[in-house]
This record gives structure tokens, sequence and C-alpha cells, in this order.
């Protein structure tokens, strides 16, 4: 095994460490399943109370809970939802093109965590971040992978 191999293996036991305790504090606190920020996603971020083809959020909706990914997304005629991970470098870099979407065009922004929501991952195949899918009406209808310009965001969303 090289020197790169090893170096990676120690921090992905880092990684899985921090993520073991981050559960147990959700176990110890009582929040597991429960989306444990200070509540600057908003009470109404997740569109819930929106009839569907409503107008799309300016900000990026962060899914807390999964259950509620098929209700987003049928919520709005187009919705861009953003696979990303925290520890992504070019998810990261995405961040400010992700938000501009939201706010510039007509189509929603849905951001699901691959750590927290591994089912929904699965569910959609994705094997790399960022992967963006565009939903049309509810359906899965376009989906890019890797890093993308804001221009390439907007015309994707346009089309």
């Amino acid at each position: 095994m090289s020197d790169m191999d090893g170096s990676a293996d120690d921090e992905l036991a880092e990684i899985r460490q921090r993520k073991r305790q981050r559960l147990r504090e959700k176990v110890e606190q009582g929040t597991l399943g429960e989306d444990a920020s200070d509540g600057a996603d908003g009470a109404d971020s997740s569109g819930a109370d929106r009839q569907e083809g409503s107008p799309a959020p300016d900000e990026p909706i962060e899914l807390d809970d999964p259950g509620r990914f098929d209700s987003v997304v049928s919520q709005y005629d187009a919705v861009l939802v953003d696979f990303h991970a925290e520890w992504c470098g070019p998810c990261k870099m995405m961040e400010p093109a992700v938000k501009s979407v939201a706010r510039d065009t007509d189509a929603a922004v849905l951001k699901v965590d691959i750590d927290r929501h591994q089912g929904l991952a699965g569910k959609f195949g994705v094997r790399s971040v960022p992967t963006l899918v565009l939903f049309r009406d509810g359906e899965p209808a376009q989906r890019v992978m890797g890093a993308q310009s804001e221009a390439a965001l907007k015309r994707l969303v346009s089309r």
C-alpha cells in the first residue's frame, strides 16, 4: 500500500469517527432524525406549505427530513437537487453558483447532504459529489456530475 492509500484511509477513519460522534450526540440529545440546526433554514424553507407550481424560494432549501423530498420536488415546476457533502471541495466551490440559481431563476434548489440522507443518494444513483439532478413536474429530467459553472447551471434549468 502506498503512502497516499494510507493517508486516505486515515482521513476516512477520521471522518467516520466524527460521524459516529455526531450520531452519539444526537442520540443522547434525542434529536436523531431531526434537523439539529439553529433554525436558520426557517420553518417554511422545506416548501411543505406551498402548492404545486408555486413560485420558487430565492434561497436553496436544505432538506431536513428525507420524507419531504417527494413533496418538495413536486411543489415547484423545476427543482435543481444538489446532492452534496460537507467534506466535498468542489461542492463548496459551487455554493455561490447554486445560490445564484435559486435567486436568479424560476427553479427551486434543494440541497441534499449525502451523508445525512444516504438512502436518497442511493435511490438516485449518486456515486460522486457534486451530482445535480433537475426535476421537472416532480420527475427527474436531467443529471450532471462534477463541478459546474453558474452559467452551465442556469442553462440547465432554463431548458
